[in-house]
């Protein structure tokens, strides 16, 4: 394992500690923050929240984006706006962040874990497809869980990593069955499916900003729809419902304090304006591992067929879970930091008694997974 830190290292060219992924501010960031400050307007208003969501949307190929504090909240609101409610159902997949669980529990839902394709490591639209025929039907254009009549009222695939999964096939099934497709796309800005960006398929998509993503304000997220009257909606209930009105306080709705502030917005504006330049960087990284790990018994995880990833964490699978758990040691200890893939969210105190299908391709990949540094080299 000698020789993966010492390509590590040569690659990252340092002998010194190398993060998993740091952030890069190398354009105008400062230039934009110090213009944000001097305007006064740091909070929920501003310019560069305006401009940041009018170019992301252009970035991604939606007609609409709307920023939000976090990746977390922009899917939480995205969940509401697919009508999740209370003692409702959502299937996602048990390979994924906490974010995901956390955004259909604010919702009062409850999760239905289906599993992943090992390719993709996002979930599988056999998977899912088995799922409903087994334990679903359709009652007055409503899918309802036989086993809890319970209504199945959204899925959240999540493309893990960046890597695309096959989401032209789960929308597809979600359509066939009348369930609201949401994508976590948190991980995946710049990652394309058959020439679409991740998060353009479902109904509405949900984007991360955290300062570990490709690009980052801190915190951060967006969400992304072609629906005028949802776009509109979301922008509503994430800055407090509050009616405009030069002087009056006026809600008529529920609402969130979910609206990026336009400091962090500033950073984003230069931040996306690098966005090219940080996905190259990372394809040549990819290109560097893929190389160097053909000769090893450790695989390298390449973007999946008629995808583009980003590449936003790099990954390799291990060949069992005692070598896995042998190369964590090791790097960690080298000053190399690697993380292992997420416990699955079925094991989780939280979501242990939730309905699950088989999942032994995520449990396959929960063993196996490491995270190796990922960062943009510029």
């Amino acid at each position: 394992m000698q020789n993966i830190v010492d390509f590590i290292q040569k690659t990252f060219n340092t002998a010194e500690f190398i993060p998993l992924h740091e952030p890069r501010f190398i354009g105008n960031e400062k230039k934009y923050l110090n213009d944000c400050i001097d305007s006064t307007f740091v909070s929920s208003v501003g310019k560069y929240v305006d401009t940041f969501e009018k170019e992301f949307a252009k970035t991604v190929g939606s007609k609409y984006a709307v920023a939000t504090v976090n990746g977390t909240a922009a899917l939480h609101i995205s969940l509401l706006l697919a009508d999740v409610k209370s003692s409702d159902e959502v299937i996602t997949q048990p390979l994924t962040f906490i974010a995901t669980c956390n955004a259909i529990s604010y919702c009062g839902a409850k999760p239905v874990f289906v599993d992943v394709d090992l390719e993709t490591m996002g979930m599988s639209p056999a998977s899912l497809e088995n799922f409903l025929k087994e334990n679903c039907e359709i009652k007055n254009n409503v899918c309802i869980n036989k086993i809890t009549d319970k209504t199945i009222k959204a899925c959240v695939p999540m493309h893990t990593f960046g890597h695309p999964c096959k989401i032209d096939e789960i929308k597809e099934i979600c359509d066939a069955w009348h369930i609201a497709l949401v994508e976590d796309a948190a991980e995946s800005l710049g990652s394309y499916y058959r020439e679409r960006h991740t998060g353009t398929f479902g109904l509405l998509g949900a984007i991360s900003f955290n300062g570990n993503k490709i690009i980052t304000s801190g915190g951060g997220g967006c969400i992304i729809t072609n629906d005028e009257t949802l776009a509109k909606k979301a922008k509503h209930i994430t800055t407090t419902a509050k009616i405009p009105h030069r002087w009056e306080y006026s809600h008529d709705m529920i609402g969130y304090n979910y609206r990026l502030p336009n400091i962090n917005a500033a950073l984003l504006v230069a931040q996306l304006e690098q966005l090219d330049k940080f996905l190259e960087s990372k394809r040549e990284l990819a290109c560097g591992y893929e190389e160097f790990f053909k000769e090893s018994d450790i695989k390298f995880i390449k973007e999946p067929q008629d995808s583009h990833s980003n590449y936003w964490l790099q990954a390799v699978l291990l060949k069992d879970k005692n070598q896995r758990d042998e190369f964590l040691e090791f790097s960690n200890n080298s000053g190399v930091m690697t993380r292992p893939i997420w416990t699955l969210m079925n094991r989780l105190e939280m979501f242990k008694e939730c309905q699950c299908g088989d999942l032994s391709n995520a449990t396959y990949l929960e063993d196996r997974v490491v995270n190796i540094p990922s960062s943009v080299r510029i």
